[in-house]
C-alpha cells in the first residue's frame, strides 16, 4: 500500500473519476437510461450492459437472491442461474459440509469466482470422495452472506485471458452493497415438513429447522464516502433422509441409526464495504469479511456387531459424527483514480481458510476398551496473497471508440496440512489384528507423515482491447501470460465480436484459449491410513503426484489444464421484452484427476514396486483426461407495467448441456504390465452424467402496491450416479421443482413474506431396494436438488 501510494503522489491532479457512493445499494449507477444493467465483469469498457455484451452474461439482484427460503447463496445462484447447479451431498465426508457449485456442468474449480472483481481463495478442502466434483478445490460459495450483496453478475464464457487460471466454464463475480445511508435487518425462520418414500418405508418428517437474522447499515465517510457493514447468524438443524436398516433386528428406521441428509450447521458472517475519495483524482477503497462455521455431518453408521464397535463402550451401535470449524477471511484494500485520461487501480487482497476437524461419538477400535471416543483428526489451512494494477483508457475511434486495458498480477498461494492427535490415526495394542480398521472411525486422523506446508507464486501481465466501430459493430481481443514457481508459463488468448443487424437484433461470438492451474490442494493432499497387513502394518492412501511412491508408479509433476472455447449467440430486444441464445463448445485437455487405487495385490511387479515404502495401495492425481462439452443457453425476459393489476416481471431460462470424455490415461508414466485401470466407468459416467443436461427455470415476479408474489419453476434432466457395473447406476429421474412465495409491505419500512420451496414435496427416484442394503443411502446425493422435500419458511423485514 505504501507503494500504491507512492506511485499515485507521482500522478498529476485530475478531475476525479470516481462516481460517489449512492444512499442505497442498488446504486442508480448500476443501469443505463433504459434501466438495463451496467455490467464490469468481461468486460473493462464502461458502461457495457449485460444486452450489449459480446458474451452471456447473468446480473442477478440482491432482492432475486433473498426471495427464497434457503441462507446458503450457492443454493439461491442455483434456483435463479439454470447453468448453475449447487448438489447438496451426503455422507461424503468434508464435503457435507463444504459442498461445491458447478457451471455448465464442469469442475468445481474451473470457475472463477470474484468478490468486487477481484479474485478469491477456494476452500482448503480437497473433494476426493465419490460426489460431484471430485477431485476439486473450490471457493465456498456459501461464505458470502446474500445480505452483503448488491448482485451477482455470471460470465457464462471462457475468460482465462482477462482473469487468469480457473475461469474455463466463466465468471462468477461478487458485488458488494454500496451504501453511504440507510439499513435493514432480515429475520427468517423455517423447517422441512416433508412425507418421505423409501424403499422399504414411509414417515413424516419435521426437521432441519433453520433460524436466520442478517443485517446490513450504511454510513457515511466524510462527503463522499462511504462503509456498508452486513452481518449474518444462521442456526440449522440437520435432516435425515435414510430408510429403515435391515442388518439388525428388529429393523429400525435409519433416522434413528444414520443421518443421511444436510449437516448441522451453526454460522455467523460479517462483511464490510467501504470507499473514501482522498482528494480530486484519487480514492481508497476497501473490502472483506469473516465467517465462522461450526458444521456436524454424519458418517456410516457402525451397527452393534460391526467388527470395529467396541460393545462395552457403543452396545446399541454408534454413528460417528465429523465436526467441522471452517474460518474463512478477506480482505482486500486499494486504490484508484484517473490521470491524463487513465483509469488507474492499485490492488492488494489476503484471504485464507483453515478448517479444523474432529470426530466424536466414535472409537479406535485397535485401542479396545481403552479407546477415545472423541477425535482432534488435524486440518487443513490455504491461503493466498493477491497484488496488481490495471490500467484503463478510452480513446476516440473514428464514429466509435477503442478501450485498452492492461495490467500485472502477483499472487502467493500457501496450503498446510495438520497432523491430528495419535489416537486419530494409530494403530494402538490391538493393531495386529487385521480386521481392525485404522484411527478414527468415520474421518481418520491426519498423519505426522501426512503433515505438509507448501507455496507457490506467479506473476502475471494481460492487454486487453475492445473497440466499439460506430453503433453497430464491437471487437475486442485480449492476450495474457503467466508464470508460475512450480510448472512455468503459460499464455492465452481471446477474440470477440458483436454486431448489431438493427436495434433489436444483434449476433455476437467470442473464441479463447484457457488454463487452470494444478491447486496445491491437488499437487500435495496427503491422506494415509495404518492398516495391518501380516506381518507388516502398511499404509495406504492418497499421496502427492510427485511423492517417491507415486513416481515409483509412474507419476509425474501436474501440469495446468487447457481449454479451447468457442461461442456464438444473438440477442434479440424490443420493448419491454429481449432474448439470448448462446451456444458454446468447451474442448477441455490434460484435465487432472484422481487414479483409482493401485494395490500391491493387483500384480507382482506393483507389490515389489510398493514394498520398499511400506505402502499396500495408493492413489494419485495424474493430466490426461480430455472431454467436450456443447450446449445452449436461452434467457428470456418480458417485462409488463399496468396500472390495474401491477407490475410483472416474466424470465424462463434454459441450459442444455452434454459432456463427452474423449479420453482417459490409461497407463502411467512407468510399464506396468498387467496395465491397472486407473479412471473406472463411474468416474466417466460421473463426469458425463452427473450433473443435468437439461435444466430450464420459470419464474414469475408480481407486484401490486403493497402485495408481491414470486412463482418459480425448476426443471432437471435425469442425472446418474454411477457404478462400475451400469446395472447398479442410480438415476434421479426427470423432476420439476415449484417454488412459491408471498409478501406483503405492512408500512414502507416494515415487510412480511411466507413461502415454500418445493412446493409439491417432489423427491429424486429413491434407491431401488437390492441396492440399499445398509438403508443409509435412500436417495441419490448426486441429486442437482438435493433430497430434502418439502421446506416452509416466513420472513420478517425492516428498513430504514
Amino acid at each position: 500500500m505504501l507503494l500504491s501510494a507512492a506511485l499515485f503522489a507521482l500522478v498529476p491532479a485530475q478531475a476525479f473519476a470516481q462516481d460517489s457512493a449512492q444512499s442505497e445499494p442498488a446504486a442508480a449507477a448500476s443501469v443505463d437510461d433504459n434501466g438495463n444493467e451496467i455490467i464490469v465483469t468481461g468486460t473493462r469498457a464502461a458502461g457495457r450492459t449485460k444486452l450489449d455484451s459480446a458474451a452471456p452474461v447473468d446480473v442477478l439482484s440482491a432482492d432475486s437472491l433473498k426471495r427464497q427460503g434457503t441462507s446458503e447463496l450457492a443454493a439461491s445462484l442455483s434456483s435463479v442461474a439454470p447453468s448453475v447447479v449447487f448438489p447438496r451431498s451426503s455422507a461424503v465426508d468434508g464435503t457435507d459440509s463444504i459442498r461445491p457449485a458447478t457451471l455448465r456442468g464442469l469442475s468445481p474449480d474451473q470457475t472463477l469466482v470474484l468478490i468486487n472483481g477481484t479474485r478469491t481463495h477456494p476452500s482448503a478442502l480437497l473433494n476426493i470422495n465419490g460426489s460431484v466434483g471430485r477431485g476439486a478445490a473450490a471457493v465456498d460459495l456459501n461464505t458470502i452472506p446474500t445480505v452483503a450483496l448488491d448482485r451477482v453478475e455470471v460470465l457464462r464464457d471462457g475468460a482465462s485471458a482477462q482473469y487468469g487460471s480457473d475461469a474455463i466454464a466463466g465468471v462468477i463475480n461478487l458485488r458488494l452493497k454500496q451504501a453511504s445511508s440507510g439499513g435493514g435487518v432480515t429475520a427468517s425462520y423455517g423447517q422441512y415438513v416433508t412425507d418421505v418414500e423409501a424403499a422399504r418405508s414411509s414417515r413424516k418428517e419435521r426437521d432441519g429447522e433453520a433460524f436466520q437474522v442478517a443485517a446490513w447499515q450504511g454510513f457515511k465517510l466524510g462527503a463522499e464516502g462511504f462503509l456498508t457493514l452486513s452481518g449474518e447468524y444462521v442456526d440449522r438443524n440437520p435432516t435425515s433422509r435414510g430408510d429403515i436398516d435391515p442388518r439388525t433386528l428388529p429393523a429400525s428406521p435409519a433416522v434413528l441409526r444414520s443421518r443421511f441428509g444436510d449437516p448441522d450447521v451453526k454460522q455467523y458472517t460479517g462483511y464490510y464495504n467501504a470507499a473514501l475519495p482522498l482528494g480530486d483524482n484519487i480514492e481508497f477503497y476497501s473490502f472483506g469479511g469473516y465467517q465462522h462455521r461450526k458444521s456436524v455431518s454424519a458418517a456410516f453408521p457402525r451397527v452393534p456387531g460391526n467388527a470395529n464397535n467396541v460393545l462395552s463402550i457403543y452396545p446399541d451401535g454408534f454413528l460417528p459424527l465429523i465436526n467441522v470449524k471452517s474460518n474463512n477471511y478477506n480482505i482486500a484494500a486499494g486504490l484508484r483514480g484517473e490521470s491524463d485520461g487513465w483509469d488507474i487501480d492499485f490492488t492488494l487482497a489476503y484471504g485464507r481458510n483453515a478448517l479444523d476437524f474432529r470426530t466424536t461419538n466414535s472409537i479406535n477400535s485397535t485401542y479396545g476398551a481403552n479407546s477415545p471416543t472423541s477425535f482432534d483428526d488435524g486440518g487443513l489451512v490455504y491461503d493466498q496473497w493477491v497484488g496488481g494494477v490495471d490500467f484503463t483508457k478510452q480513446y476516440p475511434l473514428g464514429d466509435g471508440n477503442l478501450n485498452v486495458a492492461m495490467g500485472w498480477e502477483f499472487r502467493q498461494e500457501g496450503y498446510k496440512i495438520i497432523a491430528g492427535e495419535d489416537a486419530s490415526h494409530d494403530r494402538g495394542p490391538l493393531g495386529d489384528d487385521s480386521s481392525l480398521g485404522s484411527g478414527a472411525q468415520g474421518f481418520p486422523g491426519f498423519r505426522p507423515s501426512n503433515a505438509i506446508e507448501k507455496n507457490r507464486q506467479n506473476v502475471a501481465a494481460y492487454l486487453d482491447l475492445e473497440a466499439r466501430l460506430a453503433e453497430s459493430f464491437t471487437i475486442g481481443a485480449a492476450v495474457r501470460g503467466e508464470h508460475y514457481s512450480d510448472f512455468g508459463a503459460i499464455a492465452t488468448g481471446k477474440i470477440s465480436a458483436r454486431y448489431d443487424i438493427a436495434p433489436w437484433l444483434a449476433l455476437r461470438g467470442t473464441a479463447s484459449t484457457g488454463f487452470r492451474a494444478p491447486s496445491l490442494q491437488q499437487q500435495y493432499f496427503t491422506s494415509t491410513a495404518s492398516v495391518f497387513v501380516a506381518p507388516d502394518i502398511v499404509e495406504t492412501g492418497t499421496f502427492p503426484s510427485v511423492s517417491a511412491i507415486a513416481v515409483a508408479l509412474g507419476g509425474l509433476p501436474l501440469e495446468p489444464e487447457k481449454s479451447t472455447n468457442l461461442s456464438v449467440g444473438t440477442v434479440i430486444r424490443t420493448g419491454g421484452f429481449s432474448l439470448t441464445v448462446d451456444a458454446y463448445q468447451i474442448k477441455l485437455r490434460d484435465q487432472l484427476g484422481l487414479s483409482e487405487n493401485i494395490a500391491a495385490g493387483f500384480s507382482e511387479q506393483v507389490r515389489d514396486i510398493l514394498a520398499p515404502y511400506g505402502v499396500s495401495a495408493a492413489r494419485f492425481f495424474l493430466n490426461g483426461i480430455k472431454t467436450k462439452t456443447r450446449g445452449i443457453d436461452v434467457v428470456a425476459n418480458y417485462k409488463l407495467r399496468t396500472d390495474s393489476v401491477g407490475t410483472f416481471d416474466l424470465t424462463a431460462a434454459a441450459n442444455f448441456n452434454d459432456i463427452k470424455v474423449q479420453e482417459v490415461p490409461t497407463s502411467t508414466a512407468v510399464n506396468l504390465d498387467p496395465v491397472p485401470t486407473l479412471f473406472t466407468r463411474q468416474r466417466i459416467v460421473s463426469i458425463e452424467e452427473g450433473t443435468p443436461r437439461t435444466k430450464i427455470v420459470g419464474t414469475i415476479d408480481w407486484t401490486l402496491g403493497g402485495f408481491g408474489l414470486t412463482a418459480r419453476a425448476s426443471h432437471y434432466g435425469n442425472v446418474t450416479q454411477p457404478s462400475n457395473n451400469p446395472a447398479d447406476d442410480i438415476f434421479t429421474g426427470r423432476k420439476t421443482i415449484f417454488d412459491l412465495e408471498g409478501r406483503y409491505q405492512v408500512t414502507d419500512n416494515v415487510g412480511l413474506a411466507l413461502g415454500a420451496n418445493n412446493l409439491f414435496d417432489t423427491y429424486p427416484d429413491k434407491v431401488p431396494l437390492r441396492l440399499n442394503s445398509s438403508g443409509v443411502v435412500a436417495f441419490p446425493y448426486y441429486s442437482p436438488f438435493g433430497f430434502n422435500g418439502r421446506y416452509l419458511y416466513g420472513r420478517v423485514n425492516v428498513t430504514w
